[in-house]
């Protein structure tokens, strides 16, 4: 009898154990912790990349992870992606979200869940100034580089099926393969391209070229089923917006007197 009641109360207890950790939610962990851990790039130029002079990661998608984490009432910590790898560092709970120049696509919802759009822009191509490519038309029977896991790579094969995708880790390995006469264009976000040209030596022998040939909604990347961590994280973005800290953050990094100038014209989807 005495063996019995001291199976149940084991079972009782694994079973309360279990029910803590289903009802414990990603929020709670991270005010508990202190920390909220942000996976950013380290090196797009001007969201995420390393400060020659300080060896920090800073840009756009620091100073927004910095926001949030300050909204929330913990500190920042950093940890570098790529387009390949953030996307599992958030499912496997590697980080608490990712803002890492991420599209929100339908077939990312499978597996991860995405915030409200905090950054708007489109896919286009960067080339020689003094090259004979000027749109994407012309890059039929050439080849492209960018990078691993990101839109870009089908994208870019949708607007031309007769190009040949390179895909490289990340994008400066796609750039430096452009100057080396590797591919014919880099395509990937305009700002992104904005970011490597005007980065480079010599800007003036680059030039983004065409059309846009996709709209690319950019949205932080959260675990799957955090419903209130995904509210915090909204309502914080929404803060940042009518505060009027958004425009402060964006003209930082993309106002006119930065080096990656680009008018704000479009406007967050706000909550009442």
């Amino acid at each position: 009898m005495l063996k019995r009641l001291i199976c149940m109360m084991v079972v009782v207890s694994f079973v309360i154990g279990l029910a803590a950790v289903a009802s414990a939610d990603r929020l709670e962990e991270i005010k508990e912790r202190g920390t909220l851990i942000c996976g950013v790039k380290d090196a797009v130029v001007p969201f995420g990349f390393v400060d020659e002079k300080t060896n920090q990661i800073v840009g756009f998608d620091v100073d927004m992870c910095d926001y949030i984490a300050k909204d929330i009432g913990v500190k920042p910590e950093l940890k570098p992606v790529t387009s390949a790898t953030r996307i599992p560092m958030v499912s496997q709970g590697s980080i608490d979200l990712a803002i890492a120049t991420m599209t929100h696509k339908f077939e990312r919802d499978d597996v991860i869940d995405f915030s409200i759009t905090y950054f708007m822009d489109g896919q286009k191509i960067l080339v020689a100034k003094d090259g004979d490519v000027k749109s994407v038309a012309d890059l039929a029977g050439k080849k492209v580089g960018t990078a691993k896991g990101s839109t870009s790579e089908k994208n870019i094969k949708d607007a031309q099926p007769d190009c040949t995708v390179i895909s490289f880790e990340g994008y400066p390995q796609a750039f430096l393969a452009l100057k080396q006469g590797k591919v014919a264009a880099v395509t990937t976000d305009s700002t992104i391209l904005l970011g490597l040209k005007n980065s480079d030596e010599n800007p003036d022998n680059w030039v983004i070229a065409g059309d846009f040939i996709s709209a690319e909604p950019y949205g932080i990347g959260l675990p799957e089923n955090e419903s209130n961590f995904r509210d915090e994280v909204n309502l914080a973005l929404n803060k940042m917006w009518k505060s009027g800290d958004y425009e402060k953050i964006y003209n930082k990094w993309f106002g006119k007197d930065s080096k990656y100038y680009l008018p704000l014209d479009w406007k967050m989807e706000l909550w009442p």
